[in-house]
């Protein structure tokens, strides 16, 4: 197996003579992220890159060979809010028509970005942007970080996406993901009507050493927001749907439910 990046950052900052916590004040960033980073379950930004190549002296190796910067590059309105999702320490997102990204399975991820597109993507490109939307499941490998709370709207479990057998397999996916205490996830039943996050799929996220932000999405454009009263709004908003949310156990139960009825149809 080759060296990886975080490996050669690790061996760059010990051949500094460095520990993570003073590479870490240095380059003004937290200790756990370099952990994280080193370890490869955190891609830094490219800010945080600069930073480390000034203070290991590493002549820019650190931006230019940076995680991702050879993937196929995300849509531009989404781009930002890929970088912070890696960066993350707590992610709490309303998920209004589709599941997740970083929750999706292959199928489900290929099905999404064959039906939504306009214009339409052929199958070579769009392999490469399924590996891509694949590539985010890495923030799931830590086993406790980033801590991740999911409110699906019930739409997103009971719209067929992809089909019957593709949307058994999903729901499947994020019921094994919350048995194993990886994630929590909440539905909000159609039963409660209308409610404050029903115009938006949004993304709170909080981060270690820096405030947190908050991404929202709508067709074809996206937003990173860090003014401090309207992440607090947003966040209200998430709390006060959350709270008519089904709690985990009876989210859990209806996801089986709904999983089992697509089964049905195989």
């Amino acid at each position: 197996m080759g060296t990886t990046y975080g490996d050669w950052l690790r061996q760059q900052r010990e051949a500094a003579g460095k520990t993570q916590q003073q590479l870490a004040d240095e380059a003004i960033m937290s200790r756990t992220h370099i952990a994280h980073i080193e370890a490869g379950r955190r891609v830094p930004s490219k800010e945080d890159a600069r930073r480390l190549d000034a203070v290991l002296n590493t002549g820019g190796a650190l931006s230019s060979f940076r995680p991702g910067n050879d993937r196929r590059p995300v849509a531009a309105h989404f781009g930002a809010a890929l970088e912070l999702e890696q960066q993350a320490s707590v992610i709490r997102e309303f998920a209004l028509s589709f599941v997740p990204g970083f929750l999706q399975t292959e199928a489900y991820a290929d099905a999404v970005l064959r039906d939504a597109s306009y214009p339409p993507v052929g199958k070579e490109e769009r392999a490469k942007d399924v590996a891509t939307r694949l590539d985010r499941a890495r923030i799931l490998d830590d086993p406790n970080m980033p801590v991740i709370w999911v409110l699906l709207d019930e739409a997103v479990l009971r719209r067929p996406i992809g089909g019957p057998k593709v949307m058994a397999e999903q729901i499947t996916h994020l019921v094994r993901l919350v048995q194993d205490e990886r994630i929590r996830v909440h539905v909000v039943p159609f039963g409660v009507g209308c409610h404050p996050l029903l115009v938006s799929q949004a993304k709170l996220m909080w981060f270690e050493d820096q405030p947190p932000a908050v991404y929202v999405e709508a067709f074809l454009t996206g937003t990173v927001h860090d003014e401090p009263a309207l992440v607090e709004r947003i966040q209200a908003a998430y709390d006060l749907v959350l709270g008519d949310a089904l709690s985990q156990k009876e989210s859990l139960a209806l996801m089986r439910s709904i999983a089992k009825e697509y089964g049905h149809h195989d």
